[in-house]
């Protein structure tokens, strides 16, 4: 993608976080963004790695609500609310854009995905909608209808279009092996096509991807880091290569 396409170049972290009263200001991916000037997105597809509680959902999320997103996910016109329960992390976020606008974009989480699918049901059954061409959009029929997985890629593959800007929170939550390789030439399509994504995930598998920026974080913060130098793919490796060791190592009392 050169550098003109891109929708979302760079972000930074303003000077009133220091006195933000909450967790965030002591966010270790926080205060590195603070202190080193921010995070930049130079690829077609930009990954945030790392253990639980390293804040990439975090970051992700206040990213989503920072560009106009629904906090629970969807599209900017999505305006269903079950809990409130985002933090305040986009109060603090400097947006760099690109020269262009999105022409679509979405912000898809796994732990909101049901309530999503919901409210697309919701506006597909307004008397004023037409249904039919509504569903089209999501693979012609309710994601209810498909299980977990397919509801997924069917909203990938039929809702996500052409130069978008596409946030994904832990996309690989609800798909096998498989269906993850499946994700990865959906996002391969999309970005051939002008589309950019930034991707909070586990999976060593969607990390994969050629050429894609991948940010790991830690308890000293962000650093951009080679695909098989990340821990995820390091620990996957060791597992899968030696499963009996490892395993032993595990359970020993």
């Amino acid at each position: 993608m050169a550098a003109f396409e891109r929708f979302l170049r760079e972000i930074t972290i303003r000077d009133t976080i220091a006195q933000d009263r909450t967790y965030l200001r002591d966010l270790p991916i926080v205060q590195h963004l603070y202190e080193t000037g921010g995070l930049t997105f130079e690829q077609p597809v930009t990954f945030l790695v790392g253990e639980n509680g390293t804040g990439k959902s975090t970051l992700l999320e206040g990213l989503a609500v920072a560009l106009g997103f629904n906090p629970e996910g969807g599209t900017k016109n999505f305006s269903f609310s079950t809990r409130d329960t985002h933090a305040g992390l986009y109060k603090y976020l400097n947006i760099v854009r690109g020269a262009y606008q999105p022409r679509d974009g979405f912000f898809l989480r796994a732990e909101g995905f049901y309530n999503t699918a919901s409210y697309i049901d919701d506006m597909a059954n307004d008397p004023r909608a037409d249904r039919d061409a509504f569903m089209k959009l999501y693979g012609g029929k309710s994601l209810h209808d498909q299980s977990h997985g397919e509801s997924f890629l069917s909203l990938v593959l039929n809702r996500f279009q052409s130069k978008g800007l596409y946030l994904l929170d832990e996309p690989e939550a609800a798909l096998s092996p498989t269906r993850q390789m499946t994700l990865l030439r959906a996002l391969y399509d999309l970005t051939k096509r002008g589309a950019q994504f930034i991707i909070a995930t586990h999976s060593p598998i969607l990390t994969a991807f050629p050429n894609a920026a991948i940010y790991e974080l830690d308890a000293d913060g962000i650093c951009r880091t080679p695909y098989r130098q990340t821990l995820n793919y390091q620990i996957t490796r060791r597992f899968l290569e030696q499963p009996e060791r490892m395993l032993e190592a595990l359970f020993m009392d």
